[in-house]
């Protein structure tokens, strides 16, 4: 008998002269994720589903088209202004859903506990699961719950995977971006990243600055009520920020991205702690906003669809797609100067989602 071939055993996809061990950049939402998924993952596994690299698969069965999607939650801390662990994970996996255009539906839920970890702080978590799962008009359909050895975790993780429909007529890919479509923005960006900072860091601010997440569905849902399909892209800019969002879009669709600076909507609040902490805002993690890239003669509709929701009532148009510079995103500053906005080749804030 031959022996079949172990083809997935010649040689590890990843320079591991470069990289021998991971690193947590390598969760960070930036080049190194992309280096893992792109070199590793997607060959590994590659098949019609994974072919969009979307946050999310888009499967038909028995005649309805289907999102499914996955995700992991480490924050730290558990609990942080305007959230916590639990109420993040129902919230980024619905909006992984909704990026799709589909309506969310249900939720599985796997929890990993550290022995030792409080009762009384597991009950706040699963109470704010259900709240949110209830916002969101989803429901918690099945689940599973490991506890390790105390010292091997860290309270508790989270994994939830969705499964939604999506509307007939629609179809949002980060391949169908084309230039013309203008980028639009639901609001001010970098709050949840600097929100989780700021407890760390012990920083205080005139304001509580208290994190973003939200369940982005019903915003979503207003949005393509007036542009349906001509809202060509749906992404929520999490892990990476903004630039690594639009860098993965771009690389995608082969198209380049103009950003204008002075349109993109960042608290003062935000802005004076990325200048104390060194951090760009355009790498910083968002839990709670939508990027939407809309056909030209839909833009207008499109953004006041968005304002109209409360959720959206700081939308903005923030740049265009464009032919030149394919695969790069470019900013266009205050004073009129040009400089490329590179995918985050780092990691900045560690288990922010």
């Amino acid at each position: 008998m031959t022996e079949r071939p172990n083809h997935l055993a010649f040689q590890c996809p990843i320079p591991i002269q470069e990289y021998p061990t991971i690193l947590l950049a390598h969760g960070g939402g930036g080049r190194l994720t992309q280096m893992l998924i792109e070199r590793m993952f997607w060959p590994t596994f590659r098949n019609p589903a994974l072919e969009t690299l979307h946050d999310g698969a888009v499967l038909e069965v028995g005649g309805v088209r289907l999102a499914f999607t996955t995700d992991s939650f480490v924050v730290s801390p558990l609990f942080f202004p305007g959230g916590d662990i639990g109420e993040l994970a129902v919230n980024g996996t619905v909006n992984d859903l909704a990026m799709c255009g589909a309506r969310p539906l249900y939720l599985s839920l796997g929890l990993i506990l550290e022995e030792g970890f409080p009762m009384e702080d597991l009950w706040r978590v699963v109470r704010s699961i259900q709240e949110a799962a209830q916002e969101a008009g989803v429901e918690v359909a099945t689940g599973d719950t490991k506890v390790v050895d105390r010292g091997k975790g860290d309270g508790v993780f989270i994994n939830t995977t969705g499964l939604g429909v999506i509307p007939p007529g629609i179809h949002v890919s980060p391949q169908w971006a084309r230039p013309g479509d203008v980028v639009l923005i639901s609001g001010a960006i970098a709050v949840h990243g600097i929100a989780i900072l700021s407890v760390r860091e012990g920083l205080e601010f005139e304001t509580t600055l208290e994190s973003d997440t939200a369940p982005l569905n019903g915003l979503v849902e207003v949005a393509l009520q007036v542009a349906g399909p001509q809202v060509h892209v749906l992404r929520d800019p999490t892990r990476g920020g903004l630039s690594s969002a639009l860098n993965e879009i771009a690389s995608s669709a082969g198209v380049g991205i103009v950003l204008e600076e002075a349109q993109i909507p960042i608290w003062d609040e935000v802005k004076g702690a990325c200048e104390i902490l060194g951090l760009d805002p355009l790498y910083v993690a968002n839990e709670g906003k939508c990027l939407a890239i809309v056909a030209p003669q839909a833009a207008e509709a499109a953004l006041e669809a968005l304002r109209s929701h409360p959720l959206g009532r700081e939308a903005a148009v923030i740049g265009q797609v464009v032919e030149e510079h394919p695969g790069s995103v470019v900013l266009r500053s205050r004073v009129g100067g040009k400089r490329v906005v590179d995918m985050l080749s780092g990691e900045q804030l560690p288990r922010i989602c």
